[in-house]
């Protein structure tokens, strides 16, 4: 079924958008039969927010609005810079997310790309995969065990494994992905690309070592492929997202430019990916 393909990325690229756009476009998404609304992350990005940086509005608050506003859809993070987080507030808010929602929603993950991004608030960039493992696994072991490392409680605990996704093409995220069975979510690949990394993460994971985060075992393991489209060509975007499930993904996420028409596009495209 289309739907459980189809998936869309929000706009929060423009400085001047309405606060309530993000709800209403996910609100329209749901009744379209959209599986899943995500939002991007960019918390200071040393250029203006716009075609290359995403997340004008901060995306676990801006869900948590979306949350009370839709039931169905699925909410994620597409994707949060976890090395700029700090890792005891990030596990609050995605536990309270979870809750919120439903169980709806899902955290997608990446260890950034930017250096001048985490120069201005002060964080490493050397180290910024090994700070975002070290996250992953805490968050892991506070929803498994309502524990911290010195005895602490923590609230409030999921009710199970909050579905991740690792973002990024490289080697390191889909050995992330593998690692903590999470899912795997791509950008800017092509999708003879895309199935080259799918197979490469299905070896990761077939016949090797269990997950070696506490309480990951149950988690959804869901490739995502993202596109973009601007409202030009219909034809070659709808075969370029069928090419995308062909190759492998579980789901096509897609962007379809500036706030302003956004609907319309969002609601084409739906209705043309259901037809023959």
């Amino acid at each position: 079924m289309t739907e459980h393909f189809l998936e869309v990325v929000l706009p929060s690229e423009e400085p001047d958008l309405d606060p309530a756009r993000p709800a209403e476009l996910a609100r329209l998404a749901e009744d379209l039969g959209y599986h899943a609304a995500w939002l991007p992350d960019h918390l200071i990005p040393p250029g203006a927010y716009g075609e290359v940086f995403g997340g004008v509005y901060e995306p676990l608050v801006t869900l948590a609005h979306i949350a009370a506003l839709t039931s169905r859809i699925r909410l994620g993070t597409s994707v949060l810079i976890v090395p700029l987080r700090e890792p005891y507030a990030l596990a609050k808010q995605v536990a309270t997310l979870d809750r919120l929602s439903g169980h709806r929603f899902t955290l997608g993950v990446g260890s950034g790309w930017n250096e001048p991004e985490f120069a201005e608030v002060g964080a490493g960039f050397g180290d910024r995969g090994k700070r975002t493992d070290a996250t992953l696994d805490l968050l892991a072991e506070l929803f498994r065990t309502g524990r911290g490392p010195g005895g602490g409680y923590f609230e409030p605990r999921p009710a199970g494994p909050v579905p991740i996704s690792v973002g990024g093409n490289s080697a390191v995220a889909l050995r992330r992905a593998a690692r903590i069975g999470a899912g795997w979510t791509s950008a800017g690949l092509s999708p003879a690309e895309f199935g080259e990394r799918a197979r490469e993460l299905k070896a990761m994971t077939t016949g090797g070592e269990p997950p070696l985060t506490a309480g990951t075992q149950d988690r959804e393991r869901r490739l995502t492929a993202r596109m973009e489209w601007d409202g030009t060509d219909l034809a070659a975007a709808v075969a370029l997202f069928r090419a995308y499930i062909l190759a492998g993904a579980d789901a096509v996420a897609v962007h379809f430019g500036p706030a302003g028409t956004f609907e319309q596009r969002m609601t084409t495209f739906a209705e043309a990916v259901a037809g023959p």
